[in-house]
């Protein structure tokens, strides 16, 4: 393959529906503490699925550098490459990509986490851990790609199709999330953008949420960065949903090009019965239709509807709405230093390990 790469500015990121690999992404993770770079990938046409008519394409990527100790950082890329080569090559493009960008990393980068965005390539086929590694690394010179401990970011998501008209979009739903959403706005559940000032009641919901669910909590802070980074084609907004004044739930929406993503929500247990999580997932609908969008990310679920699943509740939820389910391959990690890289590994195994999102 023919991959070249060069550094840039994080501000100079391009366009993308992908929230992670944008200028916006960059700038929360550097609230956050993490340093970030930025590099133009140049790639063959002939390399890439749908093959476009020019003989280059150039895209970029956003890595991450992560601590994962006092000595070492790995490079993290959230959601990328978007570049998304022929299928047979796939291995080969990440082994040049990793290895083009090894030269303007610093030293103590010991490996990179790609949390890869394309459709995977076996979801056909019931291929093992070590068959799927083989798959990937067909063809490349260091067979250095093996899948990560654990994915970062949610594998497995539902897409809804926002060009349709309002009706149509809610005939594809089904019939009991239809009635839930018209329950929710008959009993009177008022969904509004808010600002700053709610993040407090935000955080108390998503508090209760994680003690009833049993999952870890974010710092206040984690949320505090989504406030202040600036992107002509990304950005945030906090939706909550209100019943005769009371905060039931609500939800973080995203906007990057042409897509809205769900990206973190929370409710009370309190006042179920009024139905307002889908109220406020309609809410969203409707305002990522009026920012033009094409699709709605409704960010994860488990990748089948699997009742032994811990995410099980969420694919029955979210399927309700009519979106059609995505499944991408997950973190691969290509190691610059094998013998460091094991080591990390072995504790992420038995730890609770390296964590981000």
């Amino acid at each position: 393959m023919n991959v070249s790469v060069q550094e840039k500015e994080p501000a100079y990121l391009y366009d993308t529906p992908l929230l992670h690999q944008s200028s916006f992404w960059s700038q929360v993770k550097q609230k956050q503490g993490f340093e970030t770079r930025a590099f133009d990938i140049k790639v063959r046409s002939e390399d890439l699925q749908g093959s476009p008519a020019s003989a280059y394409v150039l895209d970029d990527v956003l890595v991450q550098l992560v601590p994962v100790n006092r000595e070492q950082t790995i490079g993290y890329v959230p959601y990328g490459p978007v570049l998304s080569p022929q299928e047979d090559r796939m291995g080969l493009f990440l082994e040049e990509l990793s290895m083009n960008l090894q030269e303007k990393l610093p030293g103590h980068c010991i490996l990179l986490r790609y949390d890869l965005p394309w459709r995977t390539i076996w979801e056909d086929e019931d291929l093992s851990l070590p068959l799927q590694n083989l798959r990937l690394n067909w063809g490349t010179s260091r067979r250095s790609l093996h899948k990560s401990v654990s994915n970062l970011l949610p594998s497995d998501t539902m897409l809804i199709d926002l060009r349709p008209r309002e009706e149509e979009i809610l005939a594809r739903m089904h019939h009991k999330t239809r009635y839930n959403i018209n329950l929710a706005l008959r009993k009177g559940v008022e969904v509004r953008q808010v600002g700053h000032d709610h993040l407090d009641t935000f955080y108390d919901l998503y508090r209760e949420t994680c003690e009833r669910n049993r999952i870890n909590l974010h710092d206040r802070s984690f949320f505090e960065s989504l406030y202040g980074p600036t992107d002509e084609s990304a950005g945030v907004v906090l939706l909550m949903a209100f019943h005769d004044g009371v905060p039931l739930s609500a939800m973080f929406l995203s906007r990057s090009k042409n897509r809205a993503t769900y990206l973190y929500g929370a409710s009370s247990s309190q006042m179920r019965n009024t139905m307002s999580t889908y109220a406020l997932q309609w809410g969203a609908i409707t305002l990522a239709k009026s920012w033009k969008c094409s699709e709605y990310d409704l960010f994860g679920v488990s990748p089948s509807e699997d009742r032994d699943h811990l995410m099980s509740g969420l694919y029955s939820f979210k399927k309700g709405f009519g979106g059609s389910l995505l499944h991408r391959m997950g973190c691969w990690d290509f190691a610059y230093n094998a013998e460091d890289a094991q080591n990390l590994f072995a504790y992420e195994m038995v730890g609770e390990g390296y964590h981000q999102s």
